[in-house]
């Protein structure tokens, strides 16, 4: 296999002249300058760009423009930001639910004993995981609350839970006892089964977003399980989380509102095509039918 080359740095003027040789049209170069400069390059451009070009040259399709471009990013950026509240919700409720089943069966400190789960060696790992966790956060009020005040220095589960990554949750839930999978998955009225790959999706989605990636036109290599009724949705993209979270949070106003403001993006942002998003699009409604 050849191997290429990398290319040599650019100024923000030859990004600009770069840009233009292979056809993208720039209505405003100093509004281009500084977007550029506030976002860099390779985030902008070589992200935002797939599907705007023609496959055998490289060059740009006729009549796409760098603000064209600039509404792709805007729209991932503030469509991540909302889809990450509704997974904030999940986390924190999964987190209530795990840690006041497991402490009520287990005890506050049943965290510590491999009997309580399935994989001694997946729960030994845990164990040296979560206690650098401890260390990593010994100056947190509360941390130091537990160490300084009760005995045997320890945490109780429901407050070590607090110091689970997301990650962390969704391999704890994953090694619990298939009995108690259950009863968790039983409170969101679906199978444990289904709960263990939502978790580990939702969980993937969660890091992109908090790490301000791209979620718009990109396929998700952690994907979910989805009920046969979901038989004509991708679970690649990432209408199949919105399909997950549908399932995990309650349909009140705070998720009917989450929809909403989804449509108004939409409109916001007329470049932005929902079938590279995973929406289905037979009629002009048919993604929030699916959601409400």
């Amino acid at each position: 296999m050849c191997l290429k080359e990398h290319q040599p740095a650019m100024s923000i003027d030859d990004q600009i002249e770069n840009l233009k040789s292979i056809g993208l049209i720039i209505k405003d170069e100093d509004y281009a300058k500084a977007f550029l400069n506030d976002v860099s390059y390779f985030r902008l451009i070589k992200a935002y760009s797939l599907g705007l070009k023609v496959s055998t040259n490289g060059n740009y399709n006729d009549g796409v423009t760098f603000e064209e471009i600039v509404e792709l990013y805007l729209f991932n950026a503030n469509f991540r930001q909302l889809l990450f509240t509704q997974i904030e919700r999940v986390e924190i409720n999964l987190r209530c639910r795990i840690a006041n089943y497991f402490s009520y069966k287990y005890g506050v400190l049943g965290y510590e004993n491999a009997s309580n789960f399935v994989n001694t060696k997946y729960h030994a790992d845990f164990l040296k995981e979560i206690n650098l966790e401890i260390k990593r956060n010994e100056r947190s009020p509360f941390v130091k609350n537990f160490k300084n005040n009760y005995k045997g220095k320890k945490l109780p589960m429901y407050a070590l839970i607090e110091l689970f990554s997301f990650g962390a949750l969704s391999k704890f839930y994953k090694n619990m006892k298939n009995e108690d999978k259950k009863e968790i998955a039983k409170i969101y009225g679906i199978t444990y089964t289904y709960l263990e790959s939502w978790f580990e999706h939702i969980a993937f989605v969660r890091n992109i977003c908090a790490h301000y990636g791209r979620i718009y036109n990109i396929n998700l290599s952690k994907t979910p399980k989805l009920y046969a009724e979901y038989s004509k949705i991708s679970n690649v993209r990432v209408y199949a989380t919105l399909i997950c979270l549908k399932h995990l949070l309650p349909q009140d106003r705070h998720w009917r509102e989450f929809i909403d403001i989804i449509s108004e993006l939409f409109d916001k942002y007329p470049h932005v095509k929902l079938k590279l998003m995973g929406f289905p699009t037979e009629t002009e409604d048919e993604w929030k039918e699916y959601l409400c």
